[in-house]
């Protein structure tokens, strides 16, 4: 155990934008590079999913690797609802709150990917530990 607490020193955000089809499931596939954590640790407190563009009813994936890649595990879905946007109509966003997410290292990274092919942006919230 460690004899003092540790604490987020420095704010993240990772943001990646998405827009290749991967229906997988399994960590195959393309996957898109999210944030990676910091050597000291990083916290991730919320992921969100905008759609940039008019969306069909999909999902948004969410990839954990403890190997800098090699290996990509499912994490978390976010569901995206079909929306036409226009002037008087937004783009589906949707958002998930973590309580505990922790990349300890430069090794543990996160990934994403949509299930249909159409523009999502992914942002990332945290803070690397000290």
């Amino acid at each position: 155990m460690a004899s003092t607490p540790s604490f987020t020193s420095t704010p993240r955000v990772g943001v990646a934008n998405v827009s290749a089809a991967n229906t997988n499931r399994d960590g195959s596939g393309t996957i898109t590079a999210l944030i990676t954590g910091a050597a000291a640790g990083t916290k991730i407190t919320s992921i969100a999913a905008q759609a940039a563009v008019t969306s069909t009813a999909g999902m948004v994936r969410i990839f954990l690797t403890t190997d800098a890649g090699s290996t990509w595990r499912l994490f978390d879905e976010l569901a995206i609802a079909a929306a036409t946007v226009s002037a008087s109509v937004k783009g589906t966003r949707i958002s998930a709150t973590y309580t505990d997410l922790v990349l300890p290292d430069a090794n543990h990274r996160l990934g994403c990917t949509t299930h249909n092919a159409e523009s999502i942006n992914v942002v990332a919230l945290g803070g690397d530990l000290t």
